[in-house]
């Protein structure tokens, strides 16, 4: 079985207000020092079998991320 990881990140520039929400969250619990704070998703994914390159990128820019707003990363192992 071949585990591959996606993680989507909203791009630089991009207003990240999940990320903002937490930022002052910990802030009111006295956590200083926070620069900024950006939220993302996490997905695993298990195949039976590999798949190619290409056809990871697609299932990414087509179901998994928003391209016009997001990047997204493809770890594989295991």
């Amino acid at each position: 079985m071949k585990t591959i990881k996606v993680v989507v990140t909203l791009k630089q520039g991009i207003l990240d207000p999940q990320g903002l929400a937490i930022k002052h969250a910990m802030e009111s619990i006295d956590c200083e020092g926070i620069e900024n704070v950006r939220v993302g998703k996490y997905i695993e994914l298990k195949f039976s079998n590999d798949i190619p390159e290409e056809r990871l990128n697609q299932i990414c820019e087509q179901l998994l991320s928003n391209p016009v707003i997001e990047d997204y990363r493809i770890e594989t192992g295991g």
